[in-house]
């Protein structure tokens, strides 16, 4: 939605970031050049009468954002998963951010429930109470359904909210235009991608059926890890602007207390929620990439209660087994292959000397490794190392950067727990099994076993492409073209052989 109240909207920000006293804190986070500051106070200095007050008691940049109001606020939560983009000062006061606002009247809810489900709250709920959380999103309703009197929460979105995100996202996209215009090679800038980002972000939260879907997905792949639950999906009950779960019984993880009077193994809390987090991670590559406090209770059983699945967080199964030998190689202290991981996954440029990284990388890991053991942090190694790999060139790679973010609030939430536990101690079992089950002859022959099957489904079209191949090779027989031969029958050898490598593994199996 193109239009002036864009640059309105940007010329209250900038106000509201000079009130809260922000703006220089923005402007360093992002190593502004002095011709986006200069823009920036333009933009911010003259009108500070039109910037909002916020509250005086917050840090100044989560001030500004909460004053700003939803958009902000989810927008800020978005920053401080990428300490690549905003530096690590910056995003650990974003990460405070809370998303708490005033709620919306039962009676709203009620009717957006209604025209969701096409029909009236009374035939599908015997209660339905007032708002119990409220977020910048959504809020929750705990509710008790007619066909079983089964208790349930009820997530709706706020009315009207996709409209007013969608206002403030295109004034963002105006201002990553203005900071590309002031500030073409500003390093770790990158604003249309951080705002293209922050927009998927958005779009995913703003269908509550992609919510499900993920809850969905990650019941399944967790269906059976010990100690672990999540409210099932209620999907007759759920649809775009409404998503139904099972209500969860238990005591926040956050409240230590509450916990012992429970009867609760902190301990072994605290052991278990980073054990299901690497698991979920190196295991399934889907993880969930918000386990705070507040997303996150104890049942009366012990098992670990998740809930709230609107950011997740996904690794591809290449780059998971190139994570798992990276962190066993920090576990072992053999920094040399660590640094030759790097370098086989193309993370760093071939030009770059590998000794020289191995050294790089033996000043990240041994001050951590010196550490006393509650004070080491697998977070802290992934940032410092990541820190290493800019320098030697390594592109920034988005997932490691969630993943390394989720694995220190996972670490967070446990030392709360558990103030003296051994993280690698914790660590090495998952990280040593996963590395027993992903690499070695075994995998080896899953891997090929895999790459036979899909040769296999284009077995029909085999002699077409030989076909036409051959007749390419005649019609035009350059000698330094590389001939049919040199792919046609090392794609066949292999499909032969991945057929006997999956005959074998079934035959053992």
């Amino acid at each position: 939605m193109r239009g002036p109240h864009n640059i309105i909207r940007l010329i209250r920000t900038g106000a509201t970031l000079e009130r809260t006293g922000a703006m220089n804190v923005v402007l360093d986070a992002f190593e502004a050049p002095p011709a986006l500051r200069f823009v920036a106070r333009a933009l911010g200095w003259p009108f500070q009468w039109l910037g909002y007050k916020g509250d005086p008691a917050m840090p100044p940049a989560t001030r500004a954002l909460t004053a700003l109001g939803p958009a902000y606020i989810k927008f800020g939560q978005v920053l401080s998963t990428r300490p690549d983009v905003v530096g690590d000062e910056l995003a650990a006061q974003l990460r405070v951010l809370q998303d708490k606002l005033p709620p919306f009247p039962r009676d709203e809810a009620m009717a957006e429930v209604e025209r969701a489900l096409g029909q009236p709250v009374s035939n599908m709920f015997d209660s339905f109470s007032e708002p119990i959380a409220a977020a910048s999103i959504a809020q929750v309703h705990k509710a008790r359904l007619v066909s079983d009197g089964q208790a349930v929460a009820v997530k709706v979105l706020r009315p009207r909210i996709e409209r007013a995100f969608q206002k403030d996202i295109d004034a963002f996209y105006l201002a990553a235009r203005i900071v590309d215009l002031f500030a073409p090679g500003a390093r770790r800038l990158r604003p249309m991608e951080v705002i293209e980002h922050f927009h998927g972000v958005v779009r995913g939260e703003l269908d509550l059926r992609l919510e499900s879907s993920a809850a969905s997905e990650f019941a399944a792949n967790t269906g059976n890890d010990a100690g672990f639950a999540l409210p099932p999906i209620l999907w007759n009950y759920s649809a775009r602007r409404v998503m139904t779960l099972g209500w969860a019984d238990g005591v926040p993880l956050g409240d230590n207390t509450a916990l012992d009077l429970a009867g609760h193994d902190r301990v072994d809390l605290s052991e278990r929620v980073l054990r299901l987090f690497l698991l979920h991670a190196l295991r399934d590559g889907y993880f969930h990439a918000d386990m705070h406090q507040g997303n996150l209770k104890v049942a009366p059983n012990g098992d670990i209660i998740a809930y709230d699945f609107g950011i997740m967080g996904h690794i591809d199964e290449y780059t998971r087994r190139v994570y798992a030998e990276i962190l066993f190689g920090f576990i072992r202290r053999d920094y040399q292959r660590v640094a030759e991981v790097h370098f086989e996954a193309g993370y760093v440029p071939a030009t770059q000397d590998v000794d020289e990284f191995a050294r790089a990388l033996r000043a990240v890991g041994e001050p951590i490794f010196g550490m006393d053991a509650s004070h080491i942090s697998m977070g802290r190694l992934l940032s410092y190392l990541f820190e290493v790999t800019e320098r030697f060139g390594m592109e920034t790679r988005t997932e490691l950067i969630l993943l390394q973010r989720t694995m220190v609030v996972v670490e967070g939430v446990a030392r709360s727990l558990n103030p003296h536990m051994n993280i690698w101690q914790v660590a090495r079992p998952v990280v040593e099994d996963y590395i027993k089950k992903s690499i070695g002859p075994r995998a080896l022959a899953s891997d090929l076993g895999k790459t036979a099957r899909v040769l296999a489904r284009f077995g029909p079209r085999l002699p077409g492409l030989v076909e036409r191949a051959l007749i390419a090779q005649a019609a035009d027989p350059e000698p330094e073209r590389p001939g049919w031969r040199s792919w046609v029958w090392p794609g066949l050898a292999g499909a032969a052989l991945g057929g006997a490598l999956v005959l074998a593994v079934q035959t053992l199996g």
